[in-house]
């Protein structure tokens, strides 16, 4: 099980960071809020492309398309992060 969180730094993370957690099932997104929060898990079986979006400065973003699910997209994270995300994700819907 790997587990993201997003930086404080960036846009819409500040209070309560958004968690992106890989593990055998699925990828599971966890937005916290202050009554609570959402919670979404894709299984790798409904996911159809990882994108990832890497400016120059700031923040990158990962984004995860599902069939029929819609999209997850998460940002706050370093280059680095998404790289490895994505890398992950594409692991395990290989294996």
């Amino acid at each position: 099980m790997k587990i993201f969180i997003a930086s404080r730094l960036s846009e819409g993370n500040k209070i309560f960071p958004s968690k992106l957690i890989i593990d055998e099932t699925g990828v599971t997104l966890k937005s916290p809020s202050w009554l609570g929060g959402n919670e979404t898990t894709i299984p790798f079986s409904r996911i159809s492309s990882v994108n990832i979006d890497c400016p120059f400065i700031g923040y990158s973003t990962i984004i995860i398309e599902t069939t029929g699910v819609g999209q997850i997209t998460v940002n706050g994270f370093l280059k680095s992060e998404v790289t490895e995300m994505k890398f992950e994700i594409l692991k395990q819907i290989n294996s």
